[in-house]
């Protein structure tokens, strides 16, 4: 009895000591999941080191984080500061009445103002919409003034979250092996389970990353390429605003290249319009349909379906990481939901040990 007592006592100990630490580590999340994210990512390219330098981890772990920082993450940074102070600039401009948002969107009215009557069909208010409208622009333009004022009043917050992803990075990439049979011993779910949960895991997770990411860079490019090519004011804004906004599946760049086209056709500037219409439906949204579901669906195992519906949901929850958050929650959920009904669904059950590996070629180590 007094056994029992002590088992239950350090059990519930032990709880709640791990929720204190995970309420303590709160704060990093963010630095915590990205490093995780850029050590599964690059685990291939470690494991490639290893085998050409022998068993010198540190020099594989440092060589590995060299490449994904020269081909990775000072792009991003340098892409983000650009952003940022094309969004500063576009804010002034508008502060300045240079830009006005609600001019443009009274010239489109001008032009179609069947839009108007078919609005209104919805009972939908024309006035109210625009209004709504100039709002979201110039709260976005202002969003990015402020991030702008505040990327230079907290830089050294900015990259000291930078230096603790990169110091994280390094030991996953180093140790990552180790940490992962440990927790295979430390979790009560049964070592086939959990070898499959954490297989699913970084591969859920490499999918989401690599092939989001590789998606939003290829449809900002080519959405800033158009712009440019057109004469379109800001292209390099706006074709990182369209990198970002393509990270949300079906919808994702036509939220900025198909206002801007019906604007450069409510001014009279048909054959751009029609240039750029005819190239954003083609070639842009062709990188979306054609390319997420080989570079996410596949990889995941996921249904297009699920991957939209977690995508959102998770970038409504987790906010910017939501876009790998979703899809790895549905597909953990889905990789649990299969374990019970291949172990508990009845006379077709399998036993714990017939549970499929993890593929050799796809370590699960981060």
């Amino acid at each position: 009895m007094y056994a029992k007592l002590e088992t239950r006592t350090f059990l519930a100990l032990l709880v709640g000591v791990s929720l204190a630490f995970i309420l303590l580590m709160k704060p990093f999340f963010g630095p915590i999941f990205w490093a995780v994210a850029i050590a599964l990512i690059f685990h291939p390219v470690r494991e490639a080191l290893s085998r050409k330098l022998g068993d010198r981890p540190n020099i594989v772990a440092l060589l590995t984080l060299t490449i994904c920082m020269v081909i990775v993450v000072i792009p991003v940074v340098i892409l983000v500061t650009s952003l940022v102070a094309e969004g500063l600039g576009l804010y002034q401009k508008i502060q300045s009445g240079e830009i006005r948002p609600g001019q443009y969107i009274d010239q489109i009215n001008q032009s179609f103002p069947a839009i108007e009557a078919f609005l209104a069909q919805f009972d939908i208010d024309f006035g109210q919409l625009r209004d709504r409208a100039v709002s979201i622009f110039v709260g976005g333009s202002q969003f990015l003034a402020k991030q702008a004022l505040g990327l230079g009043q907290n830089t050294f917050q900015f990259f000291l979250g930078l230096a603790l992803m990169v110091y994280l990075a390094f030991f996953l990439l180093r140790d990552g092996n180790k940490l992962v049979d440990l927790l295979i011993r430390a979790l009560p779910l049964g070592d086939a389970r959990e070898r499959l949960l954490f297989a699913k895991f970084a591969e859920v997770t490499r999918a989401t990353v690599k092939g989001n990411l590789l998606i939003a860079i290829i449809q900002g490019a080519l959405g800033g390429l158009i712009f440019w090519i057109l004469g379109i004011t800001g292209a390099l804004l706006w074709g990182v605003v369209m990198a970002i906004v393509s990270l949300i599946p079906a919808i994702g760049a036509s939220l900025v290249w198909v206002p801007v086209a019906v604007y450069l056709a409510a001014v009279g500037e048909v054959v751009p319009a029609i240039v750029l219409a005819a190239y954003g439906a083609v070639v842009i949204g062709l990188a979306d349909n054609v390319l997420r579901p080989i570079f996410v669906g596949r990889d995941t195992k996921l249904p297009d379906y699920i991957v939209l519906l977690s995508t959102l949901g998770g970038i409504v929850m987790f906010g910017i990481n939501g876009f790998v958050m979703g899809p790895l929650v549905a597909a953990l959920f889905m990789a649990f939901w299969g374990i019970f009904i291949r172990e508990f669904g009845g006379e077709s059950a399998v036993a714990p040990t017939d549970l499929p590996a993890p593929q050799q070629n796809r370590n699960d180590g981060v």
